[in-house]
C-alpha cells in the first residue's frame, strides 16, 4: 500500500514513464504524489520531454533555477492530467542520488519511482548510474521503470 510516492524528474522518456507508473500506483491507493526536479547544466544539447531544451553550461543560477522551476510544473501539470489531486513539488539542488534519497525522508516517502535512464552525464558510468545508487541506499521502496 502506498502513501506517499516520491518521483525524480529530469526531463527525460525514463522521467516521463515513471510519473506515469507513479501516478497509477498512486490512484490504486489514493496515494499523494511529490515529484522533485533536480537542475543540472549539461553538456550537449537535448530536448526534454515536457518541450524545454537543456539548459547550456554557460547558464547562470538564475536561468537554471528558472528552467527548473518551469520543468517542475510541466511536470506537475502532466500528473493533474493523469489525474492526480494531492501534488507537490520541489527543486533540489546537488548530487541527484543524494538529493533524492534526503527529500524521500524529507517528504516521508514509502516509494520512489524513477527511471532507469535520465540525463546524467558521464558520471554514471564511472559512479553508477543515479537510480542505481538511489535503489542500493534508500531506506524506502525503490521502483525503478524501464
Amino acid at each position: 500500500m502506498f502513501k506517499k510516492i516520491l518521483v525524480p524528474v529530469d526531463g527525460s522518456e525514463g522521467a516521463k514513464k515513471a510519473l506515469d507508473v507513479a501516478c497509477k500506483l498512486a490512484k490504486v491507493d489514493n496515494a499523494s504524489l511529490h515529484i522533485l526536479h533536480i537542475p543540472e547544466r549539461l553538456s550537449r544539447e537535448t530536448m526534454l520531454v515536457w518541450g524545454m531544451s537543456a539548459v547550456a553550461m554557460e547558464a547562470s543560477g538564475e536561468e537554471l533555477e528558472h528552467a527548473g522551476r518551469k520543468s517542475l510544473e510541466a511536470a506537475k501539470q502532466a500528473a493533474e492530467e493523469r489525474g492526480m489531486t494531492d501534488v507537490q513539488g520541489s527543486l533540489g539542488q546537488g548530487d541527484p542520488a543524494r538529493v533524492i534519497i534526503e527529500e524521500s525522508k524529507n517528504v516521508n516517502a514509502d516509494t520512489i519511482v524513477m527511471g532507469s535512464r535520465g540525463l546524467s552525464n558521464i558520471t554514471g558510468l564511472i559512479v553508477g548510474s543515479v537510480s542505481h545508487r538511489v535503489a542500493h541506499t534508500a531506506k524506502c521502496n525503490v521502483i525503478t521503470v524501464r
